[in-house]
């Protein structure tokens, strides 16, 4: 019963084999999948894994490709969040501060993504790297509604803290199964069980001993193992806690 609440199964890299990749998925325990865009050209891609009974989507506009952007993507994404009604988000959106000299572009596209997201009542997922106190800080300016993910959350118990607060759900992933993340391990001590959802990024984010390859949904039952133990937790309670929490985020049924 896990549920990969974050993987671009879209991406060229699984073209050669991604049916075999669910099929590797459903044998590791992974039963249900979110899909987040990145880029318009991407969207339609996201579209068709959407018809999938184990699929749900959201389309959205990513910092990394902030150079792939044209101006008229936001009001395409409008459009498109108008015309699918069973978008269950909007993202993958949000800052990434590795990359200075298009900042100010990324925070365009992104406060104009969390408008989208107030005025369509949607969960947005939000891409934070090296930017976490600024995101919490704008986020807490912005009025609006404490709903959404905090992916792949690298943060310290503090920074957690401020999200929680604020209404966000944390994303946990690879980055957890690795011996010097101690302050990461720190905060996924201090997250309530309601606090957080798993996720697998695949085919990014490799968990410790995989560093070079491809990752993928199947494994992130490994990802589930690393958090029960930080926790002091049983597996099969974090999966529990992660399956519901990742349902009520996003709307969803969590018997369906």
């Amino acid at each position: 019963m896990l549920f990969d609440s974050h993987c671009h199964l879209d991406f060229d890299r699984f073209d050669t084999d991604r049916e075999a990749v669910f099929e590797r998925a459903h044998a590791a325990g992974v039963s249900r999948f979110l899909v987040p865009g990145t880029t318009r050209q991407r969207w339609p891609a996201v579209l068709d894994l959407g018809e999938r009974d184990d699929v749900v989507v959201s389309l959205g506009l990513h910092p990394y490709f902030v150079e792939a952007h044209a101006d008229s993507d936001l009001e395409a994404l409008a459009e498109e969040i108008g015309r699918h009604e069973h978008l269950v988000g909007i993202g993958e959106c949000g800052v990434d501060a590795r990359f200075e000299d298009t900042l100010e572009q990324q925070w365009s596209l992104f406060e104009a993504q969390l408008q989208l997201a107030k005025r369509h009542r949607l969960p947005i997922i939000i891409h934070c790297v090296h930017a976490d106190d600024q995101v919490a800080k704008r986020l807490r300016q912005l009025d609006l509604p404490a709903r959404g993910l905090i992916h792949a959350f690298g943060g310290s118990p503090q920074q957690a803290r401020r999200f929680l607060d604020l209404g966000y759900s944390l994303g946990l992933g690879g980055a957890v199964t690795y011996d010097r993340a101690k302050r990461l391990h720190r905060a996924v001590q201090s997250i309530p069980d309601d606090g957080f959802v798993l996720e697998s990024d695949s085919p990014d984010m490799p968990l410790s001993g995989r560093q070079g390859q491809r990752n993928e949904p199947a494994h992130l039952m490994e990802t589930a193992e690393a958090v029960a133990r930080l926790r002091g937790q049983t597996r099969e309670s974090v999966i529990a806690n992660a399956w519901v929490n990742t349902h009520r985020l996003f709307g969803l049924d969590a018997d369906g």
